[in-house]
């Protein structure tokens, strides 16, 4: 036993750090961002020792996509913040509109220091849901995409390496890169794309003997049906992509 953990150290240290970028993802933390970064890295080792191209290749992708993300989030929080409603002046006189103004800037910088920290998101700071619904268009989009994506690196993979399952790698790369698309744009549908790629992910990897990761997919495919419970009761908006 101590011997398998030893020589499966850096893959189970990989799925406990995918786990709590999960659990970060459903809370809509904006620390899961450099939680990607970390877990992208060891995972592009994990992947590529193990001949899955293809997820190692959607780990560099996550890796720049998280700098990506976190910039979004980053940005929506700000200009949330930004639109402090401006109170009406009084007729108290000069010490009341100042003492109102200050502390409405006073509430203002805690909102933006609170979630620079990763404390709770937009909701919780500013009292908005920043979860958006998907349009037809873009569902569309997102569709032709995971497709056209999934036939290039099949084709790909069965070619011109030696990738154990290049369909399935394949399927799984390109459903996890569209998914994590629409994670950046807070899509609530994001969850039903990851349902489906964590439940292939799961089989493949534990058919392949990689149990850590196997485990890892598992927790990911059951978080991400309580992450589209949570995010549905939470109220999602239907408004057009940006």
């Amino acid at each position: 036993m101590n011997d398998w953990v030893t020589d499966n150290i850096i893959e189970i240290f990989g799925a406990v750090a995918g786990i709590a970028y999960v659990i970060l993802e459903i809370k809509r933390n904006i620390l899961l961002w450099p939680l990607g970064v970390i877990t992208s890295l060891v995972y592009i080792y994990v992947f590529g020792h193990s001949g899955f191209y293809a997820n190692m290749g959607l780990q560099a992708y996550y890796l720049v996509i998280s700098f990506y993300g976190w910039y979004k989030w980053h940005e929506a929080h700000k200009e949330r913040s930004d639109a402090v409603p401006q109170k009406r002046e009084g007729t108290h006189g000069v010490k009341r509109r100042s003492s109102a103004k200050a502390e409405e800037l006073r509430a203002h910088k805690e909102r933006s220091q609170s979630f620079s920290k990763g404390e709770g998101n937009i909701e919780e700071t500013t009292g908005q849901t920043d979860i958006r619904r998907i349009n037809g268009k873009t569902a569309l989009f997102c569709l032709a995409t995971a497709l056209g994506l999934w036939g290039l690196l099949w084709f790909v993979l069965d070619r011109w390496t030696d990738s154990p399952v290049p369909l399935w790698d394949g399927l799984i790369a390109s459903l996890s890169v569209v998914a994590t698309w629409m994670l950046t744009r807070k899509y609530l549908e994001q969850w039903y794309v990851w349902i489906i790629a964590n439940a292939i992910a799961m089989i493949v990897y534990l058919s392949s003997g990689m149990y850590p990761t196997a485990i890892l997919f598992f927790v990911y495919f059951v978080m991400a049906i309580i992450g589209v419970m949570s995010w549905s009761r939470q109220g999602a908006k239907r408004r057009s992509p940006v």
